[in-house]
C-alpha cells in the first residue's frame, strides 16, 4: 500500500491574514483564496496538514487552549466552504522568549524539522512526494531539511522577503502554490 503524500502549510500568512500575534478569535481572517486551495488539496487525495510556530504561547500572549480553539474555528470556516485541514501541529516554544517550559531551544520550532516529521510519522506521510508551502524561510528550510518541496507564497510576511536561496516555487499565495503542486504532480504521474 503506497504511504500518503501531504501539502504542509504554515497558518499565519499563508492561510489565515497576519496580524502579528493572533490572540482574539475575530483577528482570524481567512485568505480568500485559501478555500480554494485547501479544497483542491483535500479533492486531491493529498493530506492537508498545519505546521505552525506559535511562539506567543511562550511569550504569554496566549495558552495552548487558545490555540487550540483558534485551529478549530479555522476548521469550522473552512468545513463551511467544504475544505478542511487533516491535522495541525504547532510549536509553542521560544528559545529566548518567556519563561518555563515553554522557553527552550528544540527540535519542532522551524526551521527544525521536529513537527514534519512527527506529521510524517503519525501519518504515514512520504515526505519526498510532499510539499510545505509557507511565507517565511524558515518554511523553505524546514522542508528542505526532510527532503520535502518548499513553496514561497507572497503573501504575510512573504510579500517582504528576498531570496537567497531559491525555494522549488514562488507564488503569488496559497491558490497559487496549490495549483502549482497539483501540475507537478501530474507531471510526475506521466513519467
Amino acid at each position: 500500500m503506497s504511504r500518503n503524500t501531504a501539502v504542509f502549510m504554515d497558518r499565519d500568512g499563508t492561510i489565515n491574514e497576519e496580524v502579528g500575534y493572533l490572540s482574539r478569535l475575530e483577528e482570524l481572517k481567512i485568505i480568500p483564496e485559501a478555500f480554494e486551495a485547501i479544497r483542491l488539496i483535500n479533492e486531491s487525495g493529498m493530506k492537508a496538514v498545519v505546521i505552525s510556530n506559535q511562539s506567543g504561547v511562550a511569550r504569554g500572549y496566549f495558552g495552548e487552549e487558545f490555540l487550540e480553539r483558534v485551529n478549530t474555528r479555522l476548521n469550522e470556516i473552512l468545513w463551511e466552504k467544504g475544505a478542511r485541514i487533516d491535522a495541525f501541529y504547532y510549536c509553542p516554544h521560544h528559545p529566548s522568549a518567556g519563561e518555563g517550559i515553554y522557553r527552550k531551544a528544540c527540535e519542532c520550532r522551524k526551521p527544525e524539522p521536529g513537527l514534519l516529521l512527527a506529521a510524517a510519522r503519525d501519518m504515514d506521510i512520504d515526505l519526498p512526494r510532499s510539499f510545505m508551502i509557507g511565507d517565511m524561510l524558515k518554511d523553505i528550510e524546514a522542508a528542505k531539511r526532510v527532503g520535502t518541496k518548499g513553496i514561497l507564497v507572497r503573501t504575510g510576511y512573504g510579500s517582504n522577503i528576498t531570496i537567497t536561496d531559491k525555494p522549488a516555487h514562488i507564488a503569488d499565495n496559497i491558490l497559487g502554490a496549490v495549483k502549482w503542486i497539483l501540475n507537478e504532480r501530474k507531471k510526475l504521474n506521466r513519467r
